[in-house]
């Protein structure tokens, strides 16, 4: 489903190229439930946004599906995220003047029927267990609860392809472990693809893959003085 060829990525710095990505090969599988880790500045957020067409790289080819990212005008990658992306942050974004309801309902397709609308909202606050919190506003909701409805949003037009970065990073331990877990089942139940940045080995090894970006960018394994080598993440889910 996602495959990298050759990209580089840098950043400009008081006038100076800093780079932050080179990545030989890469390859996911349509799926896959992939935990990606290292240090701060090993370029995993980098990878995330250039995957979510937030960021073009400086070179290399990247795809995702038939979509082939690396030859997209930024117009063209906003359509492609809206349409294939389902994002999740560490501070949730939800509107505080929205309920938790009409958060949810603010991303999905005006053209669907109203029913069809209401249906499926109440579908998906019904599985991560807020039916009783659709109407509540975001103040009014723990943490946990916001994270739960800021899954909804990223879920509920099924994108094949979801993307967490450090979705559980202003969590407790228990909460986020019940969040972590849930992503993990919905994405599973409903075969989408999930990419997740975390720097918590303990939530990483909830994950059927686990990748290290010194395994992929290479150089962060020159960094860290590892050989730099290019893998790819076995096995479809």
């Amino acid at each position: 489903m996602i495959v990298l060829d050759n990209i580089v990525k840098s950043y400009a710095l008081q006038g100076q190229s800093l780079p932050i990505l080179r990545i030989r090969q890469w390859k996911v599988e349509s799926g896959q439930r992939i935990a990606l880790m290292g240090p701060s500045g090993s370029g995993k957020s980098t990878l995330l946004h250039l995957i979510g067409g937030v960021l073009k790289a400086d070179s290399g080819e990247l795809r995702v599906g038939s979509f082939e990212l690396h030859r997209m005008r930024e117009p063209a990658r906003d359509s492609f995220r809206a349409a294939n992306i389902g994002y999740m942050f560490q501070d949730f974004h939800l509107i505080p003047s929205l309920s938790a309801r009409q958060n949810v309902e603010l991303v999905m397709d005006r053209k669907l029927a109203r029913r069809e609308r209401q249906d499926r909202i109440e579908h998906w606050f019904e599985r991560v267990g807020l039916t009783e919190r659709m109407n509540h506003l975001p103040s009014q909701l723990s943490r946990g609860q916001q994270q739960r409805v800021a899954m909804i949003r990223a879920l509920v037009n099924r994108p094949p392809l979801v993307l967490a970065d450090e979705p559980t990073g202003s969590l407790d331990r228990v909460t986020a472990e019940k969040v972590m877990a849930l992503l993990l089942q919905l994405c599973g139940e409903e075969k989408l693809t999930l990419l997740t940045v975390t720097h918590d080995d303990q939530l990483a090894g909830m994950y059927p893959t686990r990748v290290q970006m010194s395994e992929i960018n290479e150089l962060m394994a020159e960094r860290t003085g590892g050989d730099a080598m290019a893998i790819r993440a076995g096995g479809a889910l």
